[in-house]
């Protein structure tokens, strides 16, 4: 791309136009925060109980408690059953009070719930015994909704721009939110929700590749670090969200309506300078870029817009060049391990809030308040320790942290809760690396195929993390968190094989890619110098050099 780069260093890599960029993704990025875990808040525990009236045909006057005691059995505990009853008979009161009823069945007319509870998702669509599972399977959909998007909106913002494939993400996201809230059916409850997960998607991936291309590498890190922490905050919100408004519809609303509010702003989110060019757009291109010059007070040499031409056609890498070559094939297949693996203990943990045994409400705003240090710690142990060992250390230890936890009894709710928000930590801090890892492992070429197959990799460890937890029936946690444990810790030994990539220069093509062992090598050596060269090669650096930390 010609004259783009040296455009783009003439304005400032993270001036006023850039900063309100970022600030911009702040209102979409508490509103995933929302989305990706309010359901837990929806369907909290409620005692129940088979709905039994029937005996009120031939006994309008018993009392509650009679009629409990006449028609539902009771368990070991000594408690009614919440999921049989006895089976309903033909005969009079006083033949059932004399013999009594032993033949029992599933419950065939509904339930009962306390009348004093707020209206949730379980009380409105009986999520209980036989229905149980449901909650988790809707989890799952909107999980499959996020990997839906990814494979909808990616390819859409290419084509069409990156700002229109936002707006329409957005209109999705507040239209079906809004909807959930006054859906009939659970059915279509879980209908909407993937088409928010998959406006989700939408709105992070293309957010993302549109701040990448108006910000400079070196100040790439600073914007991924806000929107990481401002997904954090948004968890944390949720906690307050959900604790004042109990009422499930009322809380979809609260928290879906916000996000028409980017509307307001909607003049002032750019479309991407980089994707203008490459469609041949040139003079529009020119006008948003001397508009961010403006915006940065910046003065932009007219030569440089007069440079400014079409992409010429590079060479671009396929799927099928991952693993044509040895090394290569490596990578993506650990890497893809990793993103598994992370996906599946980080959802894992946080899908799991419920069943730690504290405050559902505590639980969630210490998970949310966790991620902050963690993002933001991430940077300087990359940094310290290089991208190898961080990766490794982090996933065994939110592998081992999930182990632990099952050999924890379930009256020990707060020393669960302390090492479930260790765990969630390191998977936080571990998710932050493999983003990092995975940009600096593949070559320019196949780079954003190679890190799109690994994001496939950790959405359908999010599609499966949430029917894992149907393996907890009998026991809550242990089951589910021993698989999460295993897996974690098996992907975070895999990654020992990986190459280390810190202070290395990046491979542009597969077949100049170098050997796990002379990265590690380079690694070392340049480490030592201090300096990261980048190759040239004719192309634009911000392509080439894609070094984060």
């Amino acid at each position: 791309m010609s004259g783009i780069g040296e455009i783009l260093k003439a304005i400032g890599d993270f001036g006023r136009f850039q900063k309100c960029l970022v600030l911009l993704s702040v209102i979409p990025c508490l509103s995933v925060a929302f989305h990706q875990f309010c359901q837990l808040f929806m369907v909290p525990y409620v005692p129940h109980h088979c709905d039994t009236s029937w005996i009120r045909a031939i006994g309008p006057n018993l009392t509650e408690e009679e009629q409990l005691n006449l028609t539902l059995p009771r368990g070991a505990d000594g408690n009614f059953e919440q999921c049989s009853m006895f089976s309903p008979v033909d005969w009079d009161l006083d033949s059932i009070l004399a013999y009594g009823l032993n033949h029992t069945e599933k419950c065939s007319s509904g339930w009962v719930y306390p009348s004093e509870q707020p209206s949730s998702l379980l009380t409105e669509f009986d999520l209980v015994c036989d229905r149980k599972d449901l909650n988790d399977i809707a989890q799952a959909i909107y999980m499959a909704g996020l990997l839906l998007g990814s494979m909808i909106f990616g390819p859409l913002s290419d084509r069409i721009g990156r700002r229109p494939v936002i707006l329409i993400s957005i209109f999705l996201q507040g239209l079906f939110g809004l909807g959930i809230a006054f859906v009939p059916h659970f059915y279509l409850y879980m209908a909407f929700r993937c088409v928010v997960g998959a406006s989700v998607s939408g709105i992070t991936m293309t957010l993302l590749a549109l701040a990448t291309e108006w910000i400079g590498v070196s100040s790439r890190p600073k914007a991924v670090l806000t929107s990481h922490c401002c997904f954090a905050i948004g968890q944390m919100i949720l906690a307050g969200l959900s604790y004042g408004i109990p009422n499930w519809r009322l809380l979809e609303i609260a928290g879906s309506a916000p996000i028409f509010a980017f509307f307001f702003f909607i003049g002032v989110l750019p479309e991407s300078a980089r994707w203008l060019v490459t469609k041949g757009r040139i003079e529009e291109a020119k006008k948003v870029l001397q508009k961010a010059a403006a915006t940065n007070k910046c003065s932009l040499p007219p030569e440089l817009l007069q440079q400014l031409k079409p992409e010429k056609e590079v060479k671009s890498g396929s799927f099928l060049d991952l693993f044509r070559k040895k090394h290569l094939r490596k990578v993506t297949l650990i890497m893809s391990c990793a993103w598994f693996v992370n996906s599946f203990v980080y959802y894992g943990l946080s899908l799991n809030v419920t069943n730690f045994g504290l405050d559902i409400y505590l639980t969630q705003l210490a998970f949310g308040a966790v991620e902050i240090p963690a993002r933001v710690g991430c940077i300087f142990i990359l940094q310290r320790f290089g991208r190898r060992k961080t990766q490794v250390v982090l996933l065994v230890l939110s592998g081992l942290v999930c182990l632990i936890i099952t050999g924890i009894p379930e009256d020990q709710p707060v020393a669960t809760t302390v090492l479930a928000t260790i765990g969630k930590f390191s998977a936080s801090a571990s998710f932050s690396t493999s983003y990092v890892y995975a940009a600096e492992l593949f070559p320019t070429i196949v780079r954003q195929t190679g890190v799109g197959l690994c994001s496939v990799s950790a959405r359908v460890a999010g599609i499966l993390a949430p029917l894992v937890r149907l393996l907890g029936q009998h026991h809550r946690r242990h089951p589910p968190m021993a698989i999460f444990g295993s897996a974690a810790v098996l992907g975070g030994l895999l990654c020992v094989l990986l190459p280390e990539t810190r202070g290395t220069d990046l491979a542009d093509d597969t077949g100049d890619g170098p050997s796990p062992a002379q990265v590690s090598e380079n690694a070392t050596s340049s480490s030592q110098n201090g300096q990261v060269k980048g190759k040239g090669g004719g192309q634009d650096n911000e392509s080439t050099k894609t070094t984060y930390f």
